[in-house]
């Protein structure tokens, strides 16, 4: 016995007609909290980044936000709570003191302002977490924006 023919499908397969005008989208959550974050891969913040941007959501940093956690302070849809400590230090590769070539570059492209003068004079030559408040942060680069309380 053959088998069956498959049909062709020749057009687009939908389980119900498309709307005839444009297509409410669902309303967006609460806001993204990003929350105590030591921070980590600086690739992978990377994409955890352009994740938070595309998601519509408000994204609120609160607690201590530190290393590559410091990318996401400059999201357009991100705000510091008002009593957040944000910390810099030279990124690493885990476990050694070796500082890798780039990474320190691409870190700073997410940096603007008085943050980025900072970065490169100070923080991505130093080991050790150098920590500013939240409002020492937007002095620094007014574009970011505290929380509101």
């Amino acid at each position: 016995m053959a088998p069956a023919a498959r049909p062709v499908v020749t057009g687009p397969v939908t389980a119900r007609p498309a709307p005839a005008g444009p297509v409410a989208q669902p309303a967006a959550q609460g806001p993204i909290v990003v929350l105590n974050n030591r921070g980590g891969n600086v690739v992978q913040m990377m994409a955890y980044r352009s994740q938070l941007a595309a998601s519509g959501r408000p994204v609120q940093i609160r607690g201590v936000c530190n290393s590559a956690c410091t990318m996401l302070t400059t999201l357009p849809n991100a705000c510091l709570a008002p009593d957040a400590s944000i910390g810099f230090h030279a990124p690493r590769i885990p476990g050694t003191q070796v500082i890798p070539p780039i990474v320190d570059q691409l870190m700073a492209t997410t940096y603007r302002n008085g943050i980025r003068a900072r970065w490169y004079n100070e923080w991505r030559h130093s080991l050790t977490i150098q920590s500013i408040s939240a409002r020492e942060y937007v002095r620094l680069d007014p574009l970011t924006r505290l929380c509101p309380a």
